[in-house]
């Protein structure tokens, strides 16, 4: 997959991802590749500060939870009504974006 493709949609897969249920980093990746089938894999280096971007612009909110496997507490993440509210803008910009694109072929 064409890695600007992904950097480009990076917070509306976090989004998406998370608009069921909330998770922490390696939940929120596991469940991406899972859903994806692998095609979309997140690293460290992209996931935490788009995560923490997010979250400072308000669109989720996090909280130290414990793990249901147990261990130290993870920095779980879940979607505030302004990330319900951005996920659907966004949403609706990419559906619309993807009939110009199909326009064209």
């Amino acid at each position: 997959m064409d890695r600007n493709l992904f950097k480009g949609n990076l917070d509306l897969i976090l989004l998406s991802v998370l608009e069921s249920e909330g998770g922490y980093g390696q939940d929120i990746a596991k469940r991406v590749s899972a859903v994806t089938e692998g095609h979309i894999t997140l690293n460290a280096g992209s996931l935490y500060p788009a995560l923490h971007r997010l979250e400072k612009a308000g669109f989720l909110s996090a909280a130290e939870t414990t793990p249901a496997r147990g261990g130290p507490p993870v920095r779980t993440y879940t979607l505030t009504d302004a990330g319900h509210a951005e996920l659907r803008r966004r949403r609706d910009s990419y559906r619309s974006f993807d009939a110009a694109l199909r326009s064209l072929w």
